[in-house]
Parts: structure tokens; sequence; C-alpha cells
């Protein structure tokens, strides 16, 4: 039994843990206690908030070079998941900081268990184009995430795997992004559950389930403001790093 208790082990950060998690960025913050660890959670929701919403950085950039100090690794991470979003959306912005790829490459062992694993498997896919090169460190990702008990790095995992194993086996790889969509859902993570809904109906292709979850996925995105997935309605599918 997964337990996905490790995010919520401390309950001054809990409520905004949850809050995080459905998609109610702001509620997030107006919990987030004025501490330490509460400004490392603050980085991480405004993160998170520009990574789904696609709004403007400053806001979280800030809450990073308050961090830099105390969590360097953390602070470090951050940055390279703003930049490496910056690159895949082709943003004019500039640059937030070093090459994702070597950045994740070196950060993994110092966050979050398993997070820049995925991280960097996600950018030598989508930045590099290197996919069996990315499926290698999903598979050590995967395996940390089951050990640790982290049903949500679960999902990314076996969402990018499903994706990777349609071409060779249709019925398996559908399984797994449907794993991914449960995972998801279990956890109460709403915008993930949102992109893995839209990741599904991508690969089924034309039919009434896919037209049910498309129309699921319009509705999250419009109630959450999810700017990447706004179109679903119409059939696109949203960025690949979800």
């Amino acid at each position: 039994m997964k337990s996905d208790s490790m995010y919520y082990a401390d309950p001054q950060l809990a409520a905004a843990r949850r809050l995080q998690r459905a998609g109610d960025w702001d509620g997030a913050l107006r919990l987030t206690p004025q501490s330490e660890d509460g400004a490392v959670l603050r980085a991480e929701i405004m993160v998170d908030r520009h990574t789904w919403c696609l709004d403007a950085a400053d806001e979280a950039r800030g809450a990073i070079a308050r961090i830099a100090g105390p969590a360097p690794a953390t602070a470090a991470f951050l940055i390279a998941v703003l930049e490496y979003w910056r690159q895949l959306t082709k943003s004019s912005d500039p640059f937030f900081g070093p090459d994702p790829v070597a950045e994740f490459e070196r950060l993994d062992g110092q966050i979050a268990p398993g997070w820049a694993a995925f991280w960097l498997g996600v950018s030598l896919e989508n930045l590099r184009h290197d996919r069996d090169g990315a499926q290698a460190v999903y598979r050590r990702a995967l395996a940390t995430a089951l050990e640790e008990g982290d049903p949500l790095l679960e999902s990314y995992v076996v969402r990018h795997q499903g994706f990777y194993l349609l071409e060779r086996d249709r019925d398996a790889g559908l399984d797994l992004l449907r794993r991914s969509l449960h995972l998801r859902a279990a956890c109460g993570a709403r915008p993930h559950v949102a992109a893995a809904q839209a990741a599904l109906a991508e690969a089924l292709g034309v039919g009434p389930e896919s037209v049910l979850l498309r129309r699921m996925v319009a509705h999250s995105a419009q109630e959450l403001n999810l700017a990447w997935l706004k179109d679903e309605g119409e059939g696109l599918a949203g960025p690949d790093e979800r």
C-alpha cells in the first residue's frame, strides 16, 4: 500500500500541500507558514503554479532567491524546472539558469528521492530528443518511487513509459496511462489528473471515451486556469512532460 505520507508528515505544511495538489495554489500560499520550511514550500508552490498556469515567473524567481541560502539544492532544482519550461515553450524570457539536463543530473540524490531523476528523463526526452536515454532514467526513477511509496512520482514515470510503450504494445501502453490517471486521482492531484486524462484521450484517438475525457479536461482547465490544457476540448494534447 502506498502511503504518500512523506508529503504530509509536517502538520504545519500538510494543509497547504493538499491545496497545492488540488490546484488551489493561492489558497495553498495563504496557508504557508512564515518559517524556513514554509519559505521552501512557498517557492515550490509558485513554481508549480507557473508550470500549470504559465503565469509570470517573477514571483517564483523571488521566492527561490529567498531560499537559496538555507536550501541551495531545492533552489537549484526549482530554477532548473523554470528553465526547462522556458526552453520547452520557446519563451523569449531571459535564461533562468544553467542547462536543465546537467542540473537535474547534478541534483539527483540531493532533493526528494526520485524527482531529479524523473526530470532528468523528461529533459532528455523533450529537450535532447533522447527517448531511449530517458527511458533508462525513468526505470531508475520508478524503482525509487516504488521503494519510497511515492504514488505521484510513480504516476509521472508510468505516463512517460506508457507513451513510449504504445508504439510496441498498445494495450500495455494504455494500461500504464490508465495507471497514471488512477494514481493521480488517488493522490487528490486534480491538475495532474487533467493532464493524465489528456494523455489517455490522445492515445485512445477518436471515440466516446476520449470525447468524455476531453470534456473533463476542458472543465478542469477552465476552472483551474491550466493554460496549456485549455484547448483540450478541441483535441490538443499539451506539453509532454506531464
